[in-house]
């Protein structure tokens, strides 16, 4: 029988399936969820009319034993499930944030709609080397999750799943399909700087929505949906570093990239932990990849950020996306985790180096997949602002101290490139080796682009 669980504030259904019958039973329905919550304030029947407006949802299936192998003492565990609501992004997750899946996680889903089944694709399991550092409040909140990485599977209303271990496996496996919701972000007007929006363009806008959107002033107005680009001359202007006569200051910055808003990409900021979290200043950045795969069109991106917010929040634990920017195959930059891209805001994203750096995650794989040249120059433009306001060379060398790790021991002082990649502080794949090897061009690109 269905049960209904209760995670973080979350109404999510979780199936047993223990035998062929099982798969015939109904998942509850999102009205259903619904249905069962307390009447509503006027404040929060406003805010349950802006959740509405923002839809998505997280079904969570358990995983059952199909094989054993008595070698292993651990059994193949899956689930083949043709009656789910309709995902497009997906990944297995399991109670102990400390424990390791050792094996193989294969996935293959049914288009919507569609009888075909895709391929088996595998799912990378290795993903604990993103995340908040050891100790911190975010690691032990008591809510975070092991996780493998999220997959991008597109608009899919069947799933197929089965882990082969190659040791025993984690507690708790379960099969999350995430939908990341299909409503386009509110248009802001751009207006200019001294004239102010008309209030009906804000008034819409919840607490939580008001206060991300806040975090990014002066460069955007309230609710906007895109940080304009500025060239260098405007962006040093911005700063106040341009002083007057002969003599006047020559920063190391490079201009302002266009930059989407958490509202621009239809953030629901009703689902991240309120209030922001900041480090100290800004000494280098970690490129990742996301282990999503590259099967997107720029146009998805939206989509697939909204997933890999919603599965790090609700499926894994953390109090936000991990990442502070993303990058799409189309050299789109997108601000990550609230607090304002201007500003050191600690991420989720290089565990035991989540102080004083920001990271940066390109939509996609890169294992054996080239990331273009708009993704690279993408790096590049970014960085060179970011680091440029934080005054670091973008060819340069820094010291971050480790917060704990698989390369380097809590407390160490460690040299790593101003732009380094997430393998060069956790012994991880990431952010892939074509990506890895691009990093060079992007240091030098960004080095340019600051006028060094």
């Amino acid at each position: 029988m269905p049960r209904i669980v209760r995670m973080r504030g979350l109404l999510a259904t979780s199936i047993g399936v223990t035998c062929a019958a099982a798969l015939a039973l109904p998942l509850t329905s999102p009205a259903t969820a619904a249905a069962v919550r307390p009447a509503p304030t006027a404040e929060a029947g406003t805010e349950a009319a802006r959740a509405a407006a923002l839809p998505g949802s997280t079904q969570s299936l358990p995983l059952t034993p199909l094989t054993r192998d008595r070698a292993l003492g651990s059994a193949d565990r899956g689930t083949r499930r043709t009656d789910v609501h309709r995902f497009s992004l997906l990944g297995v997750v399991w109670d102990d944030p400390d424990a390791a899946l050792h094996g193989r996680v294969q996935v293959r889903t049914r288009p919507a709609g569609g009888d075909a089944w895709s391929g088996w694709q595998d799912v990378e399991t290795h993903n604990a080397d993103h995340g908040a550092d050891p100790g911190t409040a975010e690691r032990t909140s008591g809510h975070v999750r092991g996780a493998t990485a999220p997959l991008w599977v597109g608009d899919s209303d069947g799933v197929e799943v089965r882990v082969h271990p190659d040791a025993s496996l984690p507690a708790g496996l379960r099969l999350e399909l995430v939908d990341p919701g299909a409503a386009a972000p509110v248009h802001v007007p751009v207006a200019p700087r001294s004239r102010a929006l008309p209030a009906t363009a804000t008034a819409a806008l919840s607490k939580a929505e008001r206060s991300a959107s806040a975090a990014n002033a002066p460069l955007a107005r309230l609710g906007a949906t895109k940080i304009p680009a500025l060239n260098r001359e405007q962006t040093q202007r911005e700063l106040g570093t341009k002083k007057a006569g002969k003599h006047r200051a020559a920063p190391y910055i490079g201009p302002r990239p266009s930059i989407v808003t958490r509202r621009g990409w239809g953030a629901d900021e009703s689902m991240r932990e309120a209030g922001f979290r900041y480090t100290t200043t800004v000494k280098a950045a970690f490129v990742h990849h996301t282990a999503t795969g590259n099967n997107y069109t720029c146009a998805q991106a939206p989509s697939v950020i909204r997933g890999i917010y919603r599965y790090h929040v609700r499926s894994m634990g953390w109090r936000d996306i991990g990442y502070n920017f993303l990058i799409d195959k189309c050299g789109t930059i997108y601000e990550g985790r609230a607090g304002g891209v201007a500003k050191a805001v600690m991420g989720a994203h290089t565990l035991g180096f989540n102080t004083n750096s920001m990271g940066v995650a390109v939509l996609g794989t890169f294992t054996s997949a080239k990331p273009n040249s708009a993704t690279v120059k993408a790096i590049a433009r970014l960085t060179a602002w970011k680091l440029g306001l934080f005054g670091a060379n973008p060819k340069g060398k820094t010291y971050l101290k480790s917060g704990g790790g698989n390369l380097y021991a809590k407390g160490k002082n460690v040299r790593l490139n101003v732009i380094s990649g997430h393998r060069d502080g956790f012994a991880t794949e990431c952010p892939g080796k074509q990506l890895y090897g691009k990093l060079g061009t992007a240091r030098s690109t960004a080095a340019t682009y600051q006028g060094r």
